[in-house]
């Protein structure tokens, strides 16, 4: 299966032993969340190792007494933005992974039924509206961190992608689960300079309404049980 450069599948036989857990139907929902919270474990440290540079920081004192070099990792004006809902499933993972808190800003987009294009609903970056189209928006983190754990047509990811974007981000990695061929692909042409995607398993088909096939379901309502809702 041929893949842009910028798309990054991991081989970790943890990982797809997970994923093939997670594929499962008789998985119930409390595993699904914690499955969803190892594989996001697992993907964010190959993500952080490559986006994230180790600089030194000032002498710190150890409890026995002796003196050593802090280190820390730049850059430092990072976010987390979950895709609303389901990628809540994915946040704590990647806050335990990061050596200081982070802002965690929401976006919420849903797929239009008839055309499966994304609707945003919600966004709360600070201040992601220019003044002016020439503009980008103020308090912009350095690195932005995608997280969704599906990505299917590759609309809702794009559209995130140009959210941020516009906000004045200037790198953005994405950390899902599970993609289809042709919407990470879609995903990954939107911003190609500036964008890394990570996944842990990449399905080759689309059903016609849009869903993975085998794929994993809707995470969002396996998470928060809402199936048949």
């Amino acid at each position: 299966m041929s893949l842009p450069s910028n798309v990054h599948v991991s081989r970790h036989p943890c990982l797809m032993a997970k994923l093939s857990r997670l594929r499962s139907k008789g998985t119930d929902s409390r595993e699904v969340k914690s499955l969803i919270n190892e594989i996001s474990l697992i993907l964010g440290c190959e993500a952080l190792a490559l986006a994230l540079t180790l600089v030194e920081g000032p002498k710190g004192e150890t409890p026995i007494g002796f003196e050593y070099t802090t280190t820390t990792v730049q850059p430092q004006a990072l976010s987390i933005v979950p895709i609303l809902r389901s990628g809540l499933g994915m946040v704590e993972a990647i806050q335990s992974l990061l050596p200081e808190p982070v802002p965690v800003h929401h976006l919420g987009l849903y797929r239009e039924p008839s055309t499966l294009e994304p609707v945003e609903y919600y966004n709360n970056l600070p201040h992601h509206i220019p003044s002016s189209a020439s503009e980008t928006g103020t308090n912009a983190s350095s690195l932005a961190i995608i997280v969704d754990p599906v990505i299917a047509t590759g609309g809702t990811c794009a559209a995130a992608i140009q959210t941020l974007r516009e906000w004045g981000a200037k790198k953005i990695i994405v950390i899902s689960v599970i993609a289809a061929a042709e919407g990470v692909r879609r995903a990954a042409e939107e911003w190609p300079g500036a964008v890394e995607i990570f996944v842990a398993g990449v399905d080759a088909e689309l059903t016609p309404n849009g869903m993975l096939k085998p794929g994993v379901g809707d995470v969002g309502d396996r998470l928060f049980l809402t199936i048949g809702k």
